[in-house]
């Protein structure tokens, strides 16, 4: 068995880390000989995730392109010089067999590195409207993987493989009962449960959304799950104060998303790609309130794309603090609503979008299993 070297770039929200970690991790279940290193973004989460995943990973200087004109363009240009020099280096010294990109901003230079090199590269395109990086890489790239149809749109027809979206395999095979999900949270079974989640760092609106409407999971008896995420706990903590009760649970993060998802009658959430993907697997009822601040709004396609087919509930941002209620209400109120709206769902998901992508990194390195 030959060792295979593997390049991974991916990073800057868990939206793009743990897709690359599944399918890392499938790869090396399937492939063990494989010689696997990551390449993210200096001082993003993927710097400590990475490795304590096990895996080495190489900073970049990166950010993103600026979005209104400013000086900031001589910053991202000198970045980009860095992070492509820094990139040269690492695919000479590695010699990859295989290149592959799941999004974020490291991934631009180190996959266009690779395609002057002759590195053959396979990207992930994780979202409903494809961002204008994959575009680009799209035409050296030898396969696409997506996790939404109609992506011809953007890339060419021949090379694109329909995948779904890798999740973390804790939620694949998790058979952890509401009970016990509701005994590890610490919160009573028999009440009504909504899980709002803006991600690990957390969403300003929707956490305002939220605390707008406080009192109304106060005087419904509804428990409140809520994960405002590593930048806003301080903020919020302090804001609630007294009003924080059993059936108010504030926290910066969730380990255990299964349980998490398990104890939810339903999920508020923002329309990452991964969020997405975890909940269509689930199956939870969800209200999807897409982030305003992303490239292309492509959470609102996201989104769009599951309540064309009554899989979720999609609402814009700027209505979330005065629609958020009456959402939760249609849900919780009509369980044949709930019910339909967690079929369609499912009937979405893809549980081995990891093992599909390896594959096709392995057949890139020239392996077939």
């Amino acid at each position: 068995m030959k060792t295979i070297k593997v390049i991974f770039s991916a990073g800057g929200t868990g939206g793009h880390i743990f897709p690359a970690l599944a399918t890392a991790n499938k790869l090396k279940e399937l492939y063990p000989d494989v010689d696997i290193r990551f390449v993210g973004a200096e001082g993003k989460m993927e710097m400590k995730k990475i490795p304590n995943a096990g895996y080495p990973i190489t900073g970049l200087p990166v950010m993103g392109f600026p979005r209104k004109p400013s000086f900031k363009i001589f910053k991202f240009f000198g970045c980009l010089r860095k992070a492509l020099r820094r990139s040269e280096r690492l695919v000479r010294d590695f010699e990859p067999h295989v290149a592959a990109g799941f999004g974020g901003y490291a991934s631009g230079p180190v996959l266009r590195v690779a395609g002057k090199r002759s590195v053959p590269y396979i990207i992930q395109e994780q979202n409903s409207y494809a961002g204008i990086t994959n575009r680009l890489l799209s035409k050296k790239a030898q396969k696409i993987c997506v996790a939404y149809p109609n992506m011809e749109r953007f890339f060419p027809a021949e090379k694109i493989i329909v995948t779904g979206n890798p999740v973390r395999s804790s939620l694949v095979v998790s058979q952890i009962s509401r009970k016990e999900a509701c005994k590890s949270i610490g919160i009573a079974c028999q009440k009504k449960v909504v899980f709002v989640t803006g991600g690990s760092l957390g969403a300003r609106s929707l956490n305002e959304a939220v605390y707008k409407n406080i009192g109304f999971f106060k005087e419904h008896g509804i428990q409140l799950l809520w994960q405002c995420g590593s930048l806003y706990f301080k903020e919020f903590s302090g804001r609630l104060g007294f009003q924080v009760n059993d059936d108010i649970i504030l926290t910066k993060f969730v380990e255990n998303m299964d349980h998490a998802y398990a104890v939810a009658d339903v999920v508020v959430a923002r329309a990452g790609a991964g969020t997405i993907a975890e909940l269509c697997i689930m199956g939870k009822p969800s209200i999807f309130v897409p982030s305003p601040n992303v490239a292309e709004d492509h959470q609102t396609h996201n989104a769009k794309a599951l309540a064309d087919k009554n899989a979720a509930i999609l609402l814009p941002d700027r209505d979330a603090k005065d629609g958020l209620v009456e959402k939760i209400e249609l849900l919780l109120d009509n369980p044949e609503v709930a019910e339909e709206m967690s079929k369609n769902m499912k009937s979405m998901a893809f549980t081995n979008a990891d093992e599909l992508i390896a594959k096709e990194i392995l057949k890139l390195a020239g392996v077939s299993l």
